[in-house]
């Protein structure tokens, strides 16, 4: 931990060296290659696929012809085979999720419905066959990956939410016919905001209790089955009633609906029987005897599905700042001393609202890298056999746990700032940034669900905050508050010296100094600030609950949610942490003394300076860093903004976003051109 302030004399905190105020293009290239990560060629190929004005949202149509047109582009973007790579070899794929996930970023810049579009098809409905089923199921994943059969993942209900356990749809097996019945029982059961539901799709994923007639009227839990929902003339299947969302606050494209059964039969086989089956006797079996470790490894589709959201809101915020820092670096106005009006881009205001969440963004992107490569790691291994699915070691378990909270993380973080960025770019763009015909108002509409889509991020900021706690229980992610309790008052020293089940990827960077022979300029001494500030908020949540191990359940459920906002805080420390961990470890795959790690540098102190100045008040309550660094720290996010202003269109050009996302008329007749490298 790092050691109190006092008030001896600090380091002499000076901002790096002013970069050129000539920027050279050929930066812009080295740093695509360290966002675009390991999937750099999907990329590519989806940079110049997607430079294509018809792959943009059409804003004078309607929103039933947006739909038509989308399920068009989805096709041309299926040709492609790149959202396909994430099935397994026997299904026709790679079994790499990667070029899946960065694709989905790619088409997020330009058209959101048909990012999310091809996410349900490829990803959710598609994925969930695959991953969930057998070779039963092949030519149901064959179908789904030539779009010759669209599909539904229908999970969410309209009484439950993100409450996936207990949901109401019921699944009852019939030994009589061999047919399992699928059944809606109450109007609280109806699956809400199904993409591909209220026009293309004919099939749905269906997660529903399991019932057979074997043993006590007991649900074995959430299971899924394939349910046809519409004949090939586009007919509603008998039994099967489908509602249409109609217009929505964003992503026109696509077409959300709501699904309920009556009574709906379908064939056994339709069970996706990976991780559990059922016999023609009506006999339930399953390689995962416990029924929440089973319930969790059929909800591995989420985590694909979470990382795959939060890059596409990252693929939306690259495309708004592109526009935004063009704009700034374009539009003249006010006039200063000289009687000459001035780009926005001169005025320091206007470069601290867009270039501090430009390095975020870049920080996001990297710790996406991160993530999705983590992930294609462990599913290469589960796949491959190296891994067990159905018996893994209590390490495996950890790392599974842990890679759901990452996914978490990431998910939130990207989405948060997201919104938040996107409407920073509209307003920078004053008035025209207001116009449809200039896609501000378009990214910051569809984005806007991303907030709640697969996951409320207020639910799983609080899934972060919890995997902290519990990162060395064996079933981490399904204790109870009261659980919770017990476990953290414990095991508290164990948990806040071990980063609670992160990894900590710069350890052997972190050594023991004092903070008073380190600049704030140093990565190491950064990345142990941020990581200071998340071991103290959690250890600080673990005492704030530890008084609840002598109540009842009833009354530790209610500490524990009185420490609500608290779980949701270390939630947040920990995503910084990691943020400024990606960065530091990116930074070391750029050439010493190069101007692309010059660059990257700066944007690595802004992000740092940006985040410390955020949580000031919480280093001066807990005597981390006196006043006088913080002033420090101020002072020093306006030299880098001054420092990287004139680089700013080399900054943009790195993040990769086709060039027809710039096409756009406030920019047509500004009369500066893109850099090229």
């Amino acid at each position: 931990m790092i050691t109190k302030n006092t008030q001896a004399a600090q380091p002499e905190e000076r901002s790096p060296k002013q970069l050129p105020l000539e920027p050279k293009a050929s930066v812009a290239q080295d740093l695509l290659k360290l966002l675009d990560g390991n999937s750099r060629e999907t990329r590519q190929l989806l940079r110049e696929t997607l430079n294509d004005p018809a792959f943009f949202p059409d804003d004078d149509a309607s929103y039933l012809e947006q739909r038509e047109i989308t399920l068009e582009l989805t096709k041309r973007i299926g040709e492609l085979g790149v959202f396909q790579s994430g099935f397994a070899p026997d299904s026709g794929g790679q079994g790499d999720s990667l070029p899946g996930v960065a694709a989905l970023e790619s088409v997020a810049m330009v058209n959101g419905s048909l990012a999310v579009k091809s996410g349900v098809q490829w990803g959710l409905w598609g994925g969930a066959v695959d991953q969930l089923g057998t070779e039963r199921h092949k030519e149901w994943v064959r179908k789904a990956a030539s779009l010759e059969l669209p599909g539904c993942f229908a999970m969410t209900e309209r009484g439950h939410g993100s409450d996936v356990q207990n949901l109401e749809t019921t699944a009852t097996y019939d030994p009589e016919t061999d047919e399992f019945i699928i059944h809606s029982p109450s109007p609280s059961a109806a699956k809400n905001y199904i993409g591909n539901a209220a026009a293309h799709g004919r099939a749905a994923a269906v997660f529903a209790q399991l019932f057979t007639p074997d043993g006590e009227r007991r649900s074995h839990g959430v299971h899924c089955l394939i349910v046809p929902i519409r004949d090939e003339d586009g007919n509603p299947m008998p039994g099967v009633s489908i509602g249409d969302h109609g217009h929505k606050g964003g992503l026109l494209g696509v077409d959300n609906g709501t699904l309920m059964f009556d009574h709906v039969r379908i064939p056994r086989e339709n069970l996706l029987n990976r991780f559990a089956d059922v016999d023609e006797n009506g006999k339930y079996s399953s390689p995962i005897e416990s029924r929440n470790g089973r319930f969790f490894t059929m909800l591995g589709t989420l985590i694909r599905g979470r990382i795959a959201v939060a890059g596409a809101a990252g693929g939306a915020t690259k495309a708004s700042l592109d526009i935004a820092i063009r704009y700034g670096m374009r539009r003249r106005q006010f006039p200063g001393a000289t009687g000459e009006e001035k780009h926005l881009m001169e005025h320091r205001n206007h470069r601290r609202r867009l270039l501090i969440p430009l390095a975020r963004t870049y920080a996001l992107s990297l710790l996406q890298n991160q993530i999705m490569e983590r992930f294609q790691e462990q599913t290469s291994a589960q796949a491959s056999g190296e891994w067990s699915v159905t018996e893994p070691t209590k390490e495996q378990m950890y790392a599974a746990r842990e890679m759901e909270s990452l996914a978490a993380a990431v998910k939130v973080a990207q989405t948060a700032h997201a919104n938040k960025t996107i409407q920073e770019c509209r307003e920078a763009c004053g008035g025209a940034g207001y116009m449809s015909e200039n896609r501000l108002t378009t990214y910051r509409s569809d984005a806007d669900v991303f907030a709640t889509f697969e996951g409320d991020n207020a639910v799983l900021i609080q899934m972060v905050g919890k995997n902290l706690l519990t990162a060395y229980a064996r079933e981490m992610n399904n204790l109870s508050p009261w659980d919770i309790v017990k476990y953290a008052a414990n095991t508290a020293g164990d948990v806040v010296s071990r980063r609670s089940g992160f990894t900590t990827r710069l350890q052997g960077m972190i050594d023991v100094v004092s903070d008073r022979e380190k600049s704030l300029f140093d990565p190491d001494y950064q990345a142990r600030l941020l990581d200071d500030r998340a071991k103290n908020v959690l250890g600080s949540l673990v005492r704030r609950i530890q008084a609840a191990r002598k109540q009842d359940q009833i009354a530790a459920a209610a500490t524990v949610d009185k420490a609500q906002d608290h779980m949701i805080n270390a939630g947040w420390a920990r995503i910084d942490a990691l943020l400024i961990q990606a960065m530091v470890a990116a930074e070391e795959q750029l050439p010493e003394d190069s101007e692309a790690r010059m660059v990257f540098e700066q944007l690595r102190h802004l992000f740092f300076f940006s985040t410390v100045v955020e949580h000031a008040g919480w280093y001066q309550e807990h005597n981390l860093l006196p006043a006088g660094r913080l002033k420090a720290a101020r002072a020093a996010i306006n030299d880098l903004v001054d420092s990287l202003a004139p680089w700013s269109m080399v900054l943009v050009d790195a993040l990769g976003v086709p060039h027809e996302v710039a096409e756009v008329p406030m920019l047509n007749d500004a009369g500066v051109d893109r850099l090229e490298a």
